[in-house]
């Protein structure tokens, strides 16, 4: 198997007949699956095939009709894939400029001056100044974590969020392809136990128009959410305007993982630059008592 020197990536489309040792078969038809370069033998793509699916008791693995496809991963489980040489850093996290809107109904940041310049330089040496800013906003601005106690009265709030639940996670992308529900089908493949789980739909290109909290955005069901709260999540991060559907005055997903402890970043923006594991997620807000919400700026360190 030979690794790509660039930046593409490649995927595999295959028939498979598998049986077992004890009894029994399965079939699958122009299965797709992410590879770490342009080439592989059948035996290697059965393997990746097994690893992915996480199939015991396997007797044999037969692979037929596979082409290889120049397309980005998906995130396959147990498949490695080339690391960047080099460390980088990557924002996810929208600017703040004054008046723009994050959430239909909810008033945009105020930023201004406290003391300009001007204004300051009388108070200073000659030739010495300094700008004081000021910025009046809700707590829901811009891209922000949720503290439990944004939905729960007795729930810790942002400053009692513990840093280890915000900062240096290991993290894995879940990219959608279709709007509307993710349910818990989209997130199985994935292992999320103790991990950023950073769900990537493209949303984030509404940013800044009517059409971002028009309705419509993809967003976690309940049963998701769930899923997510039983196997160990320790973030959740979204790229859309709300991760429940605002059809649902009931919230689900917020409910059932900020009961959990677990904090839900919201408006993450540049997910398509990540790739699908092996980067460290990063998302702490200033440490600010009896806030339940405050901006962040997130970012992702890949190498």
């Amino acid at each position: 198997m030979h690794l790509m020197s660039d930046s593409t990536e490649f995927r595999a489309q295959f028939d498979a007949e598998v049986t077992f040792r004890n009894g029994g078969g399965l079939r699958v038809r122009e299965f797709r699956l992410d590879l770490p370069g342009n080439t592989i033998s059948d035996d290697d793509l059965a393997a990746l095939f097994v690893r992915h699916l996480g199939l015991l008791m396997v007797d044999t693995v037969t692979i037929s009709n596979r082409t290889v496809l120049a397309e980005p991963h998906k995130g396959s489980r147990g498949v490695e894939t080339a690391r960047p040489a080099e460390r980088r850093v990557v924002d996810l996290s929208h600017v703040l400029r004054d008046g723009v809107i994050t959430t239909p109904g909810l008033p945009g940041p105020r930023i201004g001056d406290h003391l300009n310049r001007a204004e300051s330089a009388a108070r200073y040496a000659p030739g010495t100044s300094f700008q004081f800013d000021q910025i009046t906003m809700v707590s829901g601005t811009g891209t922000y974590v949720d503290s439990p106690n944004h939905r729960f009265a007795d729930g810790a709030d942002v400053a009692g969020l513990p840093l280890a639940r915000l900062a240096d996670l290991d993290g894995v992308v879940v990219r959608v392809t279709e709007g509307g529900a993710i349910d818990t089908a989209v997130l199985a493949p994935y292992d999320v136990d103790g991990r950023a789980v950073i769900i990537h739909t493209g949303w984030d290109r509404h940013w800044g128009t009517a059409a971002y909290g028009s309705g419509g955005h993809p967003y976690v069901t309940a049963d998701a959410a769930a899923w997510l709260a039983g196997h160990g999540a320790a973030l959740v991060g979204i790229d859309t305007v709300n991760i429940d559907s605002t059809a649902d005055p009931a919230r689900p997903a917020h409910t059932t993982l900020l009961a959990a402890g677990i904090p839900i970043v919201e408006h993450l923006t540049g997910l398509d630059r990540l790739p699908p594991d092996g980067f460290r997620f990063h998302a702490a807000p200033p440490a600010v008592e009896g806030m339940s919400s405050f901006t962040v700026r997130a970012y992702a360190v890949i190498g």
